[in-house]
């Protein structure tokens, strides 16, 4: 899981690598309101996706990293409603292609969330 967020995060680093690249630029910049522009978001999360995919590979600050991974995927799903005329069609029941490879996200977060149990647990 952590070479998979390690992967998506180094795509951030060229543009036009990663899919998802423009969909995240217009979300972060709609989660703050304009502040942080589409140029600047996307080194931000090649950085944050590639340092939390390194964390989890490693082990190291796994804490902080699974903090930084929820926090991170909390701003990922809430694109979905951020961005309803990218992310759904037919009244939203029916996600495009890039409202898809959000949800696909759902499988991270169980992944982590295990991840977070084992790392938790007494």
């Amino acid at each position: 899981m952590g070479l998979l967020f390690c992967w998506f995060g180094l795509l951030k680093f060229f543009p036009g690598a990663s899919s998802a690249e423009g969909v995240a630029g217009r979300a972060m910049t709609e989660m703050t309101l304009g502040l942080v522009p589409a140029g600047v978001s996307l080194p931000l999360l090649a950085v944050l996706e590639t340092a939390i995919g390194c964390c989890l590979v490693t082990g190291l600050l796994l804490r902080w990293a699974l903090a930084a991974f929820f926090l991170h995927m909390t701003g990922v799903f809430l694109s979905l409603a951020l961005l309803p005329g990218e992310m759904w069609r037919a009244y939203g029941a029916v996600p495009t292609l890039e409202g898809q490879y959000v949800l696909k996200n759902v499988v991270l977060v169980a992944a982590c969330l295990h991840v977070a149990a084992d790392e938790l647990a007494p």
